[in-house]
């Protein structure tokens, strides 16, 4: 019995037309009479043919069909973030024109798993610029030549951008903290470097991570001498860890908190009441992103809404434009400050 998968020469000779017109059925280029579509697609049902097979068409045209994303962790930690899910959403619906798949990639420079950045079959990539690894990323996609485009970082020149204003964002959170009378400020950051060291980053150290050397300058813009603790990465865990840092000396705690995502927020909120601290009586605490976190409530975070769907979906659109031999247009998206019910006055006493 054959099992040769049936093609658009039987339709065609099943439906009495040519390859041609059947063909045009099925991509929708060409309008065709009702009575000729119907025709087709009933030959088609009754040979059991769905469509062209997409990997002949990827063969016509050079391509894999496959658009590479880079992260530097496990896909699992990754997708605990919500900001990583909406992008993600919005990148889908950039590059759906192309009818092309998402490849996810992990490039952490430790793990070894098939297929790799260096050898996926993939069109074009796109970094995510708060990876500590964007930069070494970005030079072996750079080596195969393959289309490129980097969400909040620093690519160099001609490689198109989608930047979020990061700095700028930051520092109204930070001037909301000051128009209360805070003065006494603590900040937790997004890893650094590659290392993802937890603790007090230095007057002095470099910090390698466009995002979060980007709201570091915002939130120093408006207290230039405020110590700043590091995370390992963005998650309720890693922000009670630096909250607990932060509470452990009575005599010596921050009255806020200016924490570089949302989740990293509502750790710190949580190592304040495990310090028997009332958020804001006692502490202000802001967040970045705008997400929806499991377990805040009925604290409503005061926090800088990203849009982080059109984030990716403007990434995706950059990609269709290179793969389609068009110019890039670099998309800078801008966040809004929502206040919240996490930051009031310092106390008096």
């Amino acid at each position: 019995m054959s099992t040769r998968r049936a093609t658009i020469s039987d339709v065609a000779r099943e439906a009495g037309v040519s390859p041609s017109t059947a063909s045009v059925v099925f991509s929708g280029k060409t309008p065709t009479s009702e009575a000729t579509r119907a025709r087709v697609l009933a030959a088609a049902q009754s040979l059991g043919y769905t469509g062209p097979d997409p990997r002949a068409a990827s063969l016509r045209r050079g391509r894999s069909g496959i658009v590479g994303v880079v992260f530097d962790q496990h896909l699992g930690t990754a997708f605990l973030d919500p900001v990583t899910t909406h992008m993600m959403d919005g990148l889908a619906d950039g590059v759906s024109r192309l009818g092309a798949a998402l490849l996810l990639l992990r490039d952490d420079g430790e793990t070894v798993s098939e297929p790799s950045l260096h050898t996926a079959p993939i069109d074009a990539a796109v970094l995510i610029g708060c990876s500590p690894r964007m930069r070494d990323s970005l030079e072996i996609v750079r080596g195969r030549g393959i289309p490129v485009v980097v969400v909040e970082g620093d690519a160099g020149e001609g490689i198109p951008r989608v930047l979020l204003d990061n700095t700028e964002a930051q520092s109204a959170a930070a001037e909301h903290l000051a128009g209360l009378g805070h003065r006494d400020v603590v900040l937790v950051t997004l890893p650094i470097d590659t290392s993802r060291r937890r603790g007090w980053i230095a007057s002095d150290e470099v910090v390698r991570v466009d995002v979060t050397a980007d709201r570091l300058a915002g939130a120093r813009r408006v207290f230039p001498d405020a110590p700043a603790l590091a995370a390992a990465t963005s998650s309720i865990d890693e922000g009670a860890i630096a909250g607990r840092t932060l509470f452990a000396d009575p005599a010596n705690r921050p009255t806020a908190v200016i924490a570089q995502s949302d989740l990293l927020a509502a750790g710190v909120i949580r190592a304040a009441e495990e310090a028997g601290l009332r958020v804001p009586d006692d502490v202000s605490v802001t967040g970045f992103d705008g997400v929806v976190v499991d377990g805040l409530a009925p604290h409503v975070l005061t926090t800088l809404v990203q849009p982080a769907t059109a984030k990716g979906r403007a990434a995706g659109e950059a990609v269709a434009a290179m793969l389609e031999d068009a110019v890039p247009s670099g998309l800078r998206l801008s966040c809004t400050f929502r206040e919240g019910t996490t930051t009031a006055p310092p106390r008096t006493t």
